[in-house]
């Protein structure tokens, strides 16, 4: 979302500081100087360093969400499991409770005695044989009791501890929704900042995009499930990028790899980290359609190769799910699924 790691703030936070410093200096420097001499290539920079950061803390949220999910299943599984020992447990309690009437109501005297008074030793005898078997009965009932009891609180103690890593776990999360939604309105506030031309000018140069259907050549898929994956994915095209979001109205990078590939049957890892390893390292210039192709050092960003030099991503927040060259990042490495 298995282990139970400690959750810890993630790295990707260490430039949030910096970030503001530069925000700074730069809206310092438009209320400086007049708006065309801004510094508008500086800005773009800004922007584009800002929505990858907004990139690493999503992909961070997304695995932060991912174990909380599982906490919340492995937390709804041991409170069933508890349910189920407590009424075996009152069970047991009720069976042992009969067999101890039982034993009182027949065994009240002490043996020798009630053989001494007995009309009929014989038949004295015959019920001393079964209050033994009943008394053994009872002994390992009483064993089974009190080892369910042990099995039980074990299970609550289990409990509680992963309650309280969820909780953890939620904070986490909570943690990087604020870092993703600090850092995308500060690249909003920035590219609000520049004139309106050159806004539409970062709009059409960011990462060269496109919606429409490139060439891609003839290469085959590498399988039956990587072609109902690109079919899903080309499904998606223009849908809006929405951080957080598996589709199907809204995709991140990762969660749009992880829909395509659900609509093949195929169940991927959440984030793009994890997509990076869930298949086959192959090298780059042996990529097929439907491969996976993650960037930069720490895969913050995943598409799926489409051939032709061409991949489909959700880009980043204002740019809908679209086609882009492979080469669009720096670390490109490819999994085949």
């Amino acid at each position: 979302m298995g282990s139970h790691r400690r959750l810890v703030p993630s790295g990707f936070d260490r430039g949030a500081s910096a970030a503001l410093c530069v925000i700074s200096a730069t809206a310092a420097a438009f209320a400086a100087v007049p708006a065309s001499a801004a510094p508008h290539d500086d800005t773009r920079a800004e922007v584009d360093r800002l929505y990858e950061e907004a990139e690493q803390a999503t992909e961070a949220y997304n695995k932060a969400d991912e174990r909380a999910d599982s906490l919340r299943k492995e937390v709804t599984t041991a409170q069933d499991r508890i349910a189920r020992q407590q009424e075996r447990i009152n069970s047991m309690r009720e069976s042992l409770g009969s067999l101890a009437g039982a034993q009182y109501r027949s065994g009240g005297l002490d043996p020798s005695l009630a053989l001494l008074f007995s009309e009929d030793p014989d038949d004295y005898l015959d019920k001393a044989a079964v209050l033994d078997r009943i008394s053994a009965r009872q002994a390992g009932e009483l064993k089974e009791l009190q080892d369910a009891m042990r099995d039980l609180s074990q299970e609550r103690a289990e409990a509680s501890r992963k309650l309280g890593e969820l909780e953890k776990s939620r904070k986490a999360v909570a943690a990087h929704k604020r870092t993703v939604e600090g850092k995308l309105a500060k690249a909003r506030q920035l590219l609000n900042s520049l004139p309106s031309d050159e806004r539409a000018a970062y709009d059409r140069a960011s990462r060269s995009g496109r919606s429409d259907m490139p060439d891609l050549g003839g290469a085959a898929p590498a399988s039956g499930r990587a072609a109902a994956a690109i079919a899903a994915a080309r499904s998606a095209l223009g849908k809006p990028y929405v951080w957080g979001a598996s589709g199907p109205s809204g995709f991140d990078c990762s969660g749009l790899m992880q829909w395509s590939y659900a609509q093949a049957g195929v169940a991927l890892p959440r984030t793009s980290q994890g997509q990076r390893f869930a298949g086959r390292q192959v090298p780059l210039s042996q990529a097929q359609p439907g491969d996976l192709v993650t960037y930069r050092s720490d895969a913050s960003h995943v598409g799926m190769y489409m051939g032709n030099g061409q991949v489909i991503h959700a880009p980043y927040p204002g740019a809908p799910v679209r086609y882009d060259p492979m080469g669009m990042m720096p670390g490109a490495t490819v999994t085949r699924v």
